[in-house]
């Protein structure tokens, strides 16, 4: 057992040039410094004057600390755990063998989750996720699967801290969903979700088919940064159709079940938001209409146009060879990403919202493109 913690010290010691390699890929002096300049701004007998950009800085300024402040707890982590094997060691106790090793696995994971999120450059990655379900053909098995992607998400931001709100919501005829939105709100939501885009096929004995035959079904994801409305993105109220309608009622409490839910149209790309969560009609449509500029400049920047008449309805068909992950129950359990060829046997928690796995290994397959 001693042997075990001689091991585990040794590890552990080897992780301090990971750790200051970490510090320099996380930019740690210059964030500090940068904090001390920041704060010494919002000193200033002026710095309320635009409440909007000191608030902005406010929010900066957390953001930061928030990074320094997880970086150094790991390094204290860490030393702590070096410690505590050293003390082992020294008075040969085995009975805190199992303490070492859980500490060493914790600073490992916390380690390389603060590695991935090096990893979060892109322009929007720090923004907020907007994440739309629909399913492919096969009516109530496929509807249903979009709503266990619809959980699996929801319980992925939940397990991660970040606000998951319900914006829109379409029943399915029998079971599961025709389509629904969430919100992910939080600092990084699209940077680690935009990795879930595309079409997710399922493969399992259906509990919808009396045969008790297996069956494939598909489903899209749809992931979006939350643009902030900087006035960049124009709508002409000609090129939009509004539709009031009677929110549906799976989302449970979350629904008012009122006529103010809207749908939105945009009549030149055929591109549909919608929004029922709002307290009115009028607020649901800002919603809605935030969320269209959203899709508008996220397909812009992505199709490199240079304005959005430009943007043409994308159809792309939620159907088989097109999907970038598959999850299949049965006659074996895995799910495995085509992208990566990161697989995970654990079907169970995987659709408990346990994906890190996936997100991480796309995320560093795509790090230098």
């Amino acid at each position: 057992m001693i042997i075990q913690l001689e091991e585990a010290k040794y590890k552990l010691q080897n992780m301090r040039a990971d750790i200051d390699e970490l510090a320099s890929a996380l930019r740690i002096e210059q964030l500090k410094n940068e904090v001390t300049e920041d704060e010494a701004k919002t000193m200033e007998a002026d710095f309320w004057n635009d409440a909007e950009n000191s608030s902005k800085m406010l929010q900066q300024i957390k953001q930061k600390k928030d990074k320094i402040e997880a970086f150094e707890s790991l390094k204290n982590r860490l030393e702590d755990a070096i410690t505590l094997a050293e003390m082992g060691i020294e008075e040969n106790d085995e009975s805190i063998v199992a303490e070492v090793e859980s500490e060493m696995a914790e600073v490992i994971k916390e380690e390389e989750r603060q590695r991935i999120e090096v990893l979060l450059s892109g322009e929007y990655d720090r923004n907020n996720a907007i994440v739309s379900f629909h399913p492919g053909a096969g009516g109530t098995e496929a509807q249903d699967w979009a709503l266990m992607l619809y959980r699996m998400y929801t319980r992925w931001g939940e397990r991660h801290g970040y606000n998951v709100k319900l914006v829109d919501w379409l029943d399915g005829e029998e079971a599961g969903i025709k389509s629904a939105t969430i919100m992910v709100e939080g600092v990084n939501a699209y940077g680690y979700l935009k990795s879930e885009a595309g079409v997710h096929r399922l493969v399992r004995i259906s509990p919808f088919d009396a045969s008790g035959r297996r069956q494939t079904s598909f489903a899209s994801v749809d992931v979006m940064p939350e643009f902030e409305d900087d006035g960049k993105i124009e709508i002409r109220d000609e090129d939009i159709e509004i539709t009031a309608h009677r929110s549906s009622g799976a989302g449970g409490q979350h629904i008012n079940k009122t006529d103010s839910a809207i749908r939105i149209t945009h009549l030149p790309t055929g591109i549909v938001v919608g929004c029922q969560t709002e307290r009115s009609q009028l607020q649901n449509k800002e919603t809605a209409l935030k969320m269209l500029k959203s899709k508008l400049m996220e397909i812009k920047e992505r199709e490199n146009l240079a304005r959005i008449e430009d943007i043409k309805g994308v159809k792309n068909n939620i159907e088989w060879g097109s999907q970038i992950r598959s999850y299949v129950f049965m006659p074996y359990t895995l799910a495995k990403d085509n992208r990566t060829g990161y697989e995970d046997g654990n079907i169970t928690a995987v659709m408990d919202g346990e994906i890190d796995g996936f997100i991480n290994a796309y995320l560093k397959q795509n790090a230098n493109k």
